[in-house]
């Protein structure tokens, strides 16, 4: 919406957490979800890719015909790649969880963002506009930073 005078703008909020004992469970609970989500995906991961290995040897008449060694091989490679991904996913879910356990009660954590639009005019600081931030201890807003 403009008038001439104002402008409606987007804008990022930086929400801050207090780690207090309830947010430090939370935060260990959603990695340990996590985690064990991305140990339940590569055992799938290795089941589903074995079917398909013996799939593909059970269709063909001769399991040693080099066609089927090679779709057997792309199989296995695709499978290698998809394990990789997970495995590096876990390792970083395993270093944030690290991490958590050695924040200190009452230190302040970037916890993500949020959109949200303010009004602009002539003679504002833009800057000082555009960086705000809120700090919230178990849920509740305690304050509300502006540039």
């Amino acid at each position: 919406m403009s008038d001439g005078n104002t402008l409606s703008i987007k804008r990022s909020i930086t929400i801050r957490a207090v780690v207090t004992p309830a947010w430090k469970e939370e935060a260990e609970r959603e990695l340990s979800n996590g985690i064990a989500t991305s140990d339940q995906q590569l055992a799938q991961l290795e089941q589903e890719g074995q079917q398909v290995v013996d799939q593909v040897r059970r269709q063909s008449a001769n399991p040693l015909d080099p066609r089927v060694q090679e779709q057997v091989g792309q199989v296995q490679q695709q499978v290698a790649a998809k394990r990789s991904e997970l495995e590096e996913q876990k390792r970083n879910l395993l270093q944030q969880q690290a991490q958590v356990r050695e924040l200190e009660m009452d230190q302040i954590v970037e916890q993500g963002q949020l959109d949200s639009f303010c009004d602009i005019k002539v003679g504002d600081n833009l800057v000082s506009k555009m960086q705000v931030s809120v700090v919230v201890r178990d849920g509740v807003i305690e304050s509300i930073d502006q540039g």
